[in-house]
């Protein structure tokens, strides 16, 4: 029963043999915008996500009565285009600023 689940889980992982990248493991190039943020240097979707994440705890952007909540800085609202999203709203933000 357990070595049927840890086949399947990396055949999973090795995404239909390792050949071709994911959508999360494809580099994009960030915009100028969005470049402020996470460098100018194209990145995986993930790690974009994961240094626009490590940019708002380290400037404390985070709502502190909804934690769900980014009240963006300049440099986020210019790629937001608004001072406040969800966290749920971020990601359909971020994806117009990859190509």
């Amino acid at each position: 029963k357990s070595g049927k689940g840890v086949a399947s889980a990396e055949v999973a992982a090795s995404g239909a043999g390792g050949k071709k990248p994911n959508a999360l493991q494809q580099p994009l190039q960030p915009s100028q915008e969005l470049a402020v943020v996470v460098g100018k240097d194209p990145l995986p979707r993930g790690e974009v996500v994961s240094k626009v994440w490590d940019y708002i705890r380290k400037h404390q952007l985070q709502n502190s009565d909804n934690h769900r909540e980014i009240l963006a800085d300049a440099k986020l609202e210019a790629v937001f285009g608004t001072k406040k999203v969800t966290m749920f709203e971020m990601n359909k933000h971020l994806a117009q600023h990859l190509k």
